[in-house]
């Protein structure tokens, strides 16, 4: 057994306590200040345990980008993020051609099937299109966009091996079936880049859907005679928002209005990273488009937003200076048990108790990461 002796740890109901964990085979075996024959893991005592982040919404980093059809991209994805303190992501695709998506799929597939021991875990993929609406494409290509369509899916996962488990979709464009049959499966059906009303927001949370894309971002918005996707995510309590917290895509008061309505138990922080995460100014690509990133922020030529470099323990941060009312707790279920919930792996992930994944950060009440634990390694 390997692990922390006499460290600061957060735990579920008790917050921060001072104890002793172990973990032996990937889970989490004694949480105790009684455990003896271990190899324990040092750190300094400012740092504090917390339960590894879950990304649910990135699409790459430092040069690669989960629809570049190799392990190696993958592979590095997995190792760049784990700096930022997530110990598990969903791979996350976007709008292309059928055979690029298929392609991107496949190379998931085969990745998560060699149980890879480095890195973050990709806990599966989030397919981002191509069932959206062109109205709010965002940076999605246009001509690759289609209504939903559930056998073009059933092809989508079958080749994925049942690994997607999350798909942003427009319930207006022919969603039901689609909703109704991801639902079955225990599959996300995720609102976004979408111009439903606020009824058909409803409609789509009662045959299943739990999620909403980028919040605000890339979607019919708030207005007092039509409150669209945004106000249907506000006023239907059974939906979990995804924030890009980046201070580009949502404005602080934006943020603020969000918790206000939700609650910070339906709130789940994202960092919608592309290839440019964790890289310099410059020029990058996006679906095959350019994107120019200067300072934060990521757009086309045209200027859309195309994504973000946000990093994830970034984010963090940027909730404790939105939000000075939230407990540092607090900010870390954003990034834990929320998405854990979100996508009903809570059974078995976003917490440190017996029987759960050994996925850790440690972490500095600064959030600044200086290990992460994925399954234990």
């Amino acid at each position: 057994m390997k692990g922390f002796r006499n460290a600061r740890i957060y735990l579920p109901d008790l917050g921060i306590v001072k104890t002793s964990l172990a973990w032996e085979n990937e889970k989490i075996k004694e949480i105790s200040n009684n455990i003896r024959n271990v190899d324990w893991v040092l750190f300094p005592d400012n740092l504090i345990v917390v339960p590894g982040f879950i990304d649910k919404h990135v699409h790459g980093a430092n040069h690669s980008d989960a629809m570049y059809p190799h392990f190696e991209d993958i592979l590095n994805i997995a190792k760049t993020v784990a700096s930022e303190g997530v110990s598990s992501f969903l791979a996350t695709t976007m709008t292309q051609s059928k055979e690029n998506i298929t392609d991107a799929l496949v190379t998931i597939r085969d990745y998560m099937n060699r149980n890879v021991s480095e890195g973050a875990e990709v806990l599966g993929v989030h397919l981002e299109g191509p069932f959206i609406s062109k109205k709010y494409k965002g940076a999605q290509i246009e001509s690759c966009i289609v209504d939903c369509d559930l056998e073009t899916f059933k092809h989508y996962e079958q080749v994925s091996g049942g690994t997607i488990k999350q798909v942003t979709l427009a319930y207006e464009k022919n969603g039901k079936e689609l909703v109704k049959y991801l639902t079955r499966k225990k599959i996300v059906s995720s609102l976004g880049h979408s111009d439903a009303t606020a009824a058909q927001v409803k409609e789509a949370a009662k045959y299943g859907a739990t999620s909403v894309t980028h919040t605000y971002n890339a979607m019919s918005p708030l207005h007092h005679r039509e409150a669209g996707v945004v106000g249907g995510a506000f006023v239907t309590d059974s939906l979990y928002c995804e924030l890009i917290a980046d201070l580009v895509h949502v404005c602080p008061e934006a943020i603020e209005i969000l918790f206000r309505v939700k609650g910070k138990d339906k709130v789940v922080l994202v960092t919608d990273g592309i290839e440019a995460k964790h890289l310099s100014e410059g020029v990058y690509q996006l679906g095959g488009q350019d994107v120019f990133v200067k300072g934060n922020e990521a757009r086309l030529e045209s200027g859309a937003l195309a994504g973000s470099t946000l990093k994830m323990n970034q984010a963090l941060r940027n909730i404790r200076d939105v939000m000075p009312n939230f407990s540092f707790t607090d900010t870390i279920d954003l990034v834990t048990i929320n998405p854990a919930k979100n996508l009903f792996v809570d059974d078995y992930k976003g917490k440190i108790s017996v029987g759960y994944d050994a996925d850790f950060a440690v972490i500095d009440e600064d959030f600044n990461v200086y290990m992460t634990f994925s399954k234990g390694k």
